[in-house]
């Protein structure tokens, strides 16, 4: 079958006690050197990432998902997707959270099945004032539907137990969002032997008190605690593109390969200043792995400026999909997905592994095209 070619514009411009290790301590700081973190907003970056799926000789016919980059927003723009590939390629989208994919199909037989992608993006640090509201506002709709119950984020049990303990004492949304986000730095902790990013199986966590994980464990707890005490937030499910423009080496990518660089974060919504950045899991990333000692204080200096600088914001050298769960890809005989940010595919015989892309074969790179800073 011929190659086919498209190109096209995006539509659009646990209770404490629980924990396995021992509560982080915010004192006591390890004698490394200091660092800086500030990612402040400096203008727009502009990057090509392509994705490339090439399968095994086929088993019957098999169908691939990819995910493309699907959010217009103050912080990221999505600009054109083109591909080639020798199936039957169309772009699709779940239809309730508007999570944009290529989806192909492939006759069995097809001799080099392949599906290759590239989508412009345009990326910018995130950085909140919080002495100053924006006057930021979100339709009523929208904000219950970040507040409710998924597959694997219920809002009640010892979900909402642990929220509520957590944020004892918190009277303003501000207040509760940072009292979890504190709760979950010292609660829980990076475990590199978690497959990929994680499950995100929140309650499963806190019951069996095992607080180790991966940034869809961890943040889906921030996001997860959020909603239980009725404050919407979110998983955003994403990409590393390129190195940390300060010198972290545990938040960047390397963008020739970035298998193993996708990465979920949060947002929370906060009246007055509308969605707002975090993220958590990178803070007990850089505590585990950072240095070759694991960092069991936020206070330590090589932590406390990450600790700070992701409680409201994030650095541009990540790429967003979407913010789907439960999520049903178009045409697969499978269960929903609790998240999308990993190339799938499946046959006759069952789903792939997604994290395993040797076998799967698929390589994801960047290229940064254009920087447009102030």
């Amino acid at each position: 079958m011929p190659s086919s070619r498209r190109q096209f514009l995006a539509h659009g411009a646990a209770l404490s006690a629980a924990s396995a290790v021992p509560a982080i301590a915010r004192a006591q700081a390890a004698p490394n050197a200091s660092r800086r973190f500030d990612p402040q907003p400096q203008g727009w970056r502009r990057f090509d990432v392509t994705t490339r799926v090439d399968l095994t000789p086929l088993q019957g016919a098999t169908k691939v998902w990819i995910p493309l980059p699907s959010l217009d927003t103050g912080w990221q723009r999505t600009l054109t997707h083109s591909f080639a590939s020798n199936g039957v390629a169309r772009v699709a989208e779940d239809g309730r959270e508007g999570a944009r994919m290529l989806a192909v199909e492939f006759a069995p037989g097809q001799a080099q099945p392949f599906v290759e992608v590239t989508s412009g993006v345009a990326t910018q640090n995130r950085a909140t004032d919080w002495s100053r509201r924006t006057g930021a506002t979100e339709s009523a709709d929208t904000l219950r539907f970040y507040t409710r119950a998924t597959a694997l984020l219920p809002t009640d049990g010892i979900v909402r137990e642990t929220a509520l303990q957590a944020t004892q004492g918190a009277r303003t949304d501000v207040q509760k969002a940072r009292a979890i986000y504190d709760w979950v730095v010292a609660n829980t902790y990076r475990e590199p032997k978690v497959r990929g990013c994680g499950e995100g199986d929140i309650a499963t966590l806190l019951e069996t008190g095992d607080l180790g994980g991966k940034c869809a464990d961890l943040n889906a707890l921030f996001v997860g605690l959020c909603r239980a005490v009725g404050v919407p937030a979110r998983d955003v499910y994403g990409l590393r593109l390129a190195p940390s423009a300060f010198g972290y080496k545990e938040l960047g990518g390397n963008p020739a390969s970035l298998k193993g660089a996708q990465h979920c974060r949060a947002e929370v919504y906060l009246a007055g200043y509308g969605w707002v950045a975090m993220d958590p899991a990178d803070v007990a990333k850089v505590m585990r792995l950072e240095t070759p000692e694991w960092i069991k204080t936020v206070q330590n200096p090589v932590v406390a400026p990450v600790d700070k600088a992701l409680f409201g914001g994030w650095e541009g050298n990540w790429m967003a999909y979407n913010t789907a769960h439960d999520l049903t890809l178009p045409g697969s005989r499978g269960e929903p997905l609790g998240f999308f940010m990993y190339p799938m595919a499946e046959n006759a015989q069952g789903r792939f592994d997604p994290y395993a892309p040797d076998d799967f074969r698929y390589q994801i790179s960047s290229r940064e095209t254009t920087s447009d800073k102030a």
